[in-house]
């Protein structure tokens, strides 16, 4: 089978209204892909930076998957929360961006979007908290009915990760 290793980290976010920050992620892959070993999904630290708007997390990512084919190829997936001072945690932003294809080191820059609700849940949000979530975390990277959606940019969220293709050339791939 085709092995594809992914080494990297979730470097940090910035561009955020929110200051106190973390991050949990996963990784979607199509049926053809097996996980041999990693960490399907984790989450960072929370990062309150006291200097400037960067939350920097430095998350290792490890993972390591087996394919016959090429479909459904991984997509990392991104939610960032911000936490205030009474320990409520708050979404600050969805985002999801592929796995390159290519071997070698890539620096990715994720943006991300949170969902808009009413006006009266915005004023809700400004003195209790809170805010409009997806009820399913799958329409962060599947577009089934994302287009209905009305949302609002949120922050970027800045990875680095080294990729490494195993026997990808006995199934006709070139890298």
């Amino acid at each position: 089978m085709a092995e594809l290793h992914i080494i990297g980290q979730i470097v940090g976010a910035s561009g955020f209204p929110q200051n106190s920050l973390f991050c949990k992620w996963g990784v979607h892959t199509g049926g053809a892909w097996r996980l041999l070993s990693g960490l399907r999904e984790g989450q960072t630290q929370v990062d309150s930076p006291q200097i400037g708007e960067v939350a920097y997390w430095s998350h290792p990512i490890d993972l390591h998957f087996a394919t016959k084919g090429l479909q459904g190829w991984p997509k990392l997936h991104l939610q960032v929360w911000d936490q205030d001072s009474f320990g409520r945690c708050q979404m600050a932003g969805y985002g999801f961006c592929h796995v390159p294809s290519s071997p070698g080191h890539h620096r990715l820059r994720c943006g991300t979007w949170r969902p808009l609700g009413p006006w009266q849940d915005r004023l809700v949000q400004t003195f209790v908290g809170g805010g409009p979530q997806l009820r399913s975390p799958d329409l962060i990277y599947t577009g089934a009915d994302r287009y209905r959606l009305h949302t609002v940019a949120s922050g970027t969220v800045d990875l680095e990760l080294n990729i490494v293709l195993r026997h990808f050339d006995r199934y006709g791939v070139e890298s």
